[in-house]
């Protein structure tokens, strides 16, 4: 291995529990990695936080908030005395594209590259026995540890559900805001697997009687594509089918990328920076514990989802279905990324009861005795208390510190009450936080159609608006934390009511 290089730095590099090391890498294959890079000296990104609008459009926030191109010529000069050729570049989005054989590699990054398994059977993959060393100009390479770093939070019910929904009834269930449809709107949904059939979407909304189906477009992103026949569809139809029955009026483009880091980050930013599709809002399912991502690739995130909320995209992601553990084994609280994201709208799970049309009971959604899941949620020990978080009592992180509190929002998710969708031709009742984050990008779209731009950064406005908008739910638990009126760490400010809370964002954007 080279030896460090003036001006190179080496990011915390933390193994997974029950990581298993198989052996050197000899596949003398090509590796492509994606080297993220910092932004421009000076730049600092703003939110469009409701009701500010983003500063700038796609385009000029490349120029001002992408890459120098100073910094892009030096990493171009890095490649070429390494070795390593170049096979894309985006200046706005801040990667530069590489590839090289392994050994080309391990000398470029000062690693050594090894064949590792998760301790549940996921694997074999490529990674590396420690944090690859990084130009200055950059603040991850993304490509060279291929470990899956998130699990889909969708989950089919063991028992006969107690109760089932379609996401219509859903809707009314949560008095989504009547004359929206989300015309005009274009929801980007993310996926780390799976595929979708249009026979299946075409079947699944004529049987809710939606005569005009949403436009479905699938995107492939770092190699990743449709491909339907696996069990990861169960993630993929929900998705769309929840998003496409309660905003039938958008688009939805479905980004398909590989389950690594380099394959969520990857779809994250081209999604936010889809200048062919205008994304205004992002639906997330899929993620993993804070402590199983390396800290360059978090980072990497963190600043894709900055990218996101800059440009005024919404982001929902699924808080995790491991309850408070989020299934880790360690006997302490973990929280779900990227839903522990200040950035993203973290999306926990009640279970919902109806009687004669109507809500008869909402609890936290705790299913664990019965090995059913229940809703992630807690405290971020990576991320600071936000602002907009400062009154709602969120109590101390497991280390200690003042952290942001997951989830933001909730919405049913037991799969003992889920939803009636339609996979792979047959029907079935899933449940999951996976259902909340579409149910969310799906009330957010009706809302951005509504008010004519739009929400961005919804929290600040959301922690303002509080009980006004909200079904507080103030009974049950996760495993350590329980509810309690106002937010808690089980299900935040409580489920939708869609109406309240479209009149209240309005309000809010009155001079």
């Amino acid at each position: 291995m080279s030896q460090p290089t003036p001006g190179t730095h080496r990011a915390q590099w933390p193994t997974p529990h029950g990581t298993h090391y198989l052996g050197p890498h000899t596949d003398p294959t090509p590796l492509e990695v994606t080297l993220v890079m910092r932004r421009r000296q000076g730049a600092l990104p703003r939110s469009a936080s409701w009701p500010q609008p983003p500063q700038w459009s796609r385009a000029e926030f490349g120029r001002q908030c992408g890459a120098d191109v100073a910094d892009l010529a030096r990493l171009r000069e890095f490649a070429r005395q390494h070795g390593l050729r170049e096979t894309g570049a985006a200046a706005n989005r801040r990667v530069l594209h590489l590839a090289g054989a392994p050994q080309v590699l391990e000398r470029a990054f000062a690693v050594k590259l090894g064949r590792y398994q998760l301790a549940d059977g996921r694997g074999p993959f490529v990674s590396c026995d420690h944090a690859p060393l990084l130009p200055p100009e950059a603040i991850a390479v993304l490509g060279l540890d291929r470990r899956p770093v998130a699990r889909m939070h969708s989950r089919r019910p063991k028992a006969a559900p107690l109760a089932t929904y379609t996401p219509i009834q859903i809707g009314a269930l949560y008095s989504f805001p009547g004359a929206t449809d989300g015309s005009g709107q274009t929801v980007a949904v993310i996926e780390l697997g799976g595929g979708f059939s249009t026979a299946d979407l075409a079947r699944y909304f004529t049987g809710l009687g939606i005569t005009r189906p949403p436009p479905v477009i699938a995107v492939g992103v770092a190699g990743g594509s449709n491909q339907p026949g696996g069990a990861a569809d169960d993630e993929v139809m929900l998705d769309i089918e929840v998003i496409g029955a309660l905003a039938s009026g958008a688009a939805i483009v479905v980004y398909f990328a590989p389950n690594t880091d380099q394959g969520f980050y990857e779809a994250i930013s081209q999604a936010a920076h889809d200048s062919t599709h205008h994304p205004s809002v992002m639906s997330i399912s899929w993620g993993g514990p804070e402590d199983g991502w390396t800290t360059p690739s978090r980072n990497a995130m963190q600043t894709a989802l900055e990218d996101a909320a800059a440009l005024g995209v919404t982001v929902t992601v699924a808080a995790g279905d491991g309850g408070s553990s989020d299934g880790e084994s360690d006997g302490e609280p973990h929280v779900d990324f990227p839903a522990s994201s200040p950035f993203a709208l973290g999306c926990g799970g009640t279970r919902l009861t109806t009687s004669g049309g109507t809500i008869a009971s909402e609890v936290v959604w705790n299913d664990t005795s019965a090995g059913e899941g229940a809703t992630g949620g807690g405290v971020s020990v990576v991320f600071p208390l936000p602002a907009w978080q400062q009154h709602s009592q969120v109590p101390q992180a497991p280390n200690g510190s003042a952290g942001r509190g997951v989830p933001d929002v909730a919405g049913n998710a037991d799969p003992l009450t889920g939803y009636q969708v339609l996979v792979d031709g047959e029907a079935q009742v899933i449940g999951g936080t996976s259902a909340v984050a579409p149910l969310w990008a799906a009330l957010i779209a009706r809302c951005n159609q509504h008010l004519a731009r739009p929400l961005g950064d919804v929290h600040a406005a959301l922690y303002q608006i509080g009980e006004r908008a909200f079904r507080d739910i103030t009974q049950g638990n996760n495993g350590v934390y329980r509810a309690a009126p106002g937010w808690d760490a089980c299900t935040g400010l409580g489920s939708p009511n869609g109406t309240a809370l479209l009149s209240a964002l309005g309000a809010l954007a009155q001079p």
